[in-house]
């Protein structure tokens, strides 16, 4: 399953007509998307242990798996 298919925590983003990283993605150069999925990565590892736990480490892996979708997209283009 695609990181575009499933959300963490919810279903506020994937019941929308346009996801919001899509949105990004369109609006944002490649080099500002990328740099938007890896913050988010960095972010929810960093702050795992103080307030989400579990559920911030799959956050950090849905958007990491986002991260690696997008550069294999690339790299087959």
């Amino acid at each position: 399953m695609s990181a575009r298919q499933r959300q963490i925590g919810g279903d506020h983003y994937v019941t929308k007509a346009i996801q919001p990283w899509d949105a990004m993605q369109s609006w944002m150069s490649h080099e500002a998307f990328v740099g938007y999925l890896q913050g988010n990565v960095i972010k929810y590892l960093a702050r795992y242990r103080d307030k989400g736990g579990v559920e911030d480490l799959k956050k950090a892996a849905h958007y990491l798996q986002r991260l690696i979708e997008e550069e294999e997209r690339l790299c087959r283009d």
